[in-house]
């Protein structure tokens, strides 16, 4: 998601703002314009709004892609029969790629579907309930055991091109590359390149460009499934809004701690 001019151009003119609340999980849309602000600005995202919608739209990109969803509805089209063999998630070793709260919300959607294993990666190493997640450094030998590759990380200039061209060729043949974070996390040239040679498979509902042209040759990839970023826009959206909206305005009013501050404003950032 590029930097929104709709959300950036009024912050120079927010001199007395106390709050910046989000309604997305990312802030990479406003974070150019945070330099305007005054300090001591806190700026929060909405994480536990959008876990439900993106976790069920990366299981359904999983699971199209693998059974062959897409080959069914033009075959449908054509009023043909398409029969076959296909993949299932089931078995899979799938990698996350990102584990946040929509990272572990995902995880939660695949256990009942009797995967192998399922390997986390974050920024930085801790333990779960589910076990280990394992740093970022990691990363290189975990690629090439994973099935399914699921990227929910958030945009960064450390995440910015991080499935690039030597991400991508660690994967193993035949794996599914599913990125529900944003678009610029992948490298296009890199993806397209892979997904010519047939050895991959990518379901995206992110990508850069965003919104993809109508000419770019993303569409007419081999193996790829795309969606237009409706990772969020789903009936579950507006009650997980209204509900975190109410509990911060709630919370500020009584002087209570905010949820989900992501940096406040002059503060260091070591």
């Amino acid at each position: 998601m590029k930097p929104s001019p709709l959300c950036v151009r009024p912050l120079p003119r927010m001199s007395h703002v106390q709050v910046v609340q989000t309604l997305s999980a990312g802030i990479d849309h406003v974070e150019p314009g945070l330099g305007h602000l005054p300090p001591g600005v806190r700026l929060c995202n909405a994480r536990g709004v959008h876990e439900a919608s993106t976790g069920e739209l990366t299981l359904a990109l999983i699971l199209a892609s693998l059974r062959g969803v897409p080959d069914f509805v033009r075959a449908q089209d054509r009023g043909e029969w398409l029969g076959g063999f296909r993949p299932a998630l089931a078995d899979k070793n799938v990698l996350i790629v990102g584990y946040g709260s929509i990272g572990a919300a995902i995880e939660d959607r695949l256990v009942p579907f009797e995967v192998a294993r399922v390997a986390r990666v974050a920024r930085s190493e801790r333990t779960t309930a589910r076990g280990p997640v394992h740093p970022l450094t990691e990363l290189p030998a975990l690629l090439p055991e994973a099935d399914v590759v699921i990227l929910s990380t958030p945009l960064t200039e450390t995440t910015r091109g991080l499935a690039g061209a030597d991400f991508l060729s660690r994967m193993k043949d035949g794996a599914l590359l599913v990125n529900v974070a944003r678009g610029p996390v992948v490298d296009t040239k890199a993806l397209l390149a892979e997904l010519e040679t047939g050895r991959i498979t990518a379901a995206l509902d992110v990508t850069d460009p965003e919104p993809l042209p109508r000419e770019h040759p993303l569409w007419r990839a081999p193996g790829v499934l795309i969606s237009p970023h409706v990772g969020g826009p789903t009936s579950a959206f507006l009650p997980r809004a209204k509900r975190l909206l109410v509990d911060q305005l709630n919370r500020y009013v009584n002087r209570e701690p905010l949820r989900n501050v992501i940096l406040t404003t002059g503060a260091p950032t070591g």
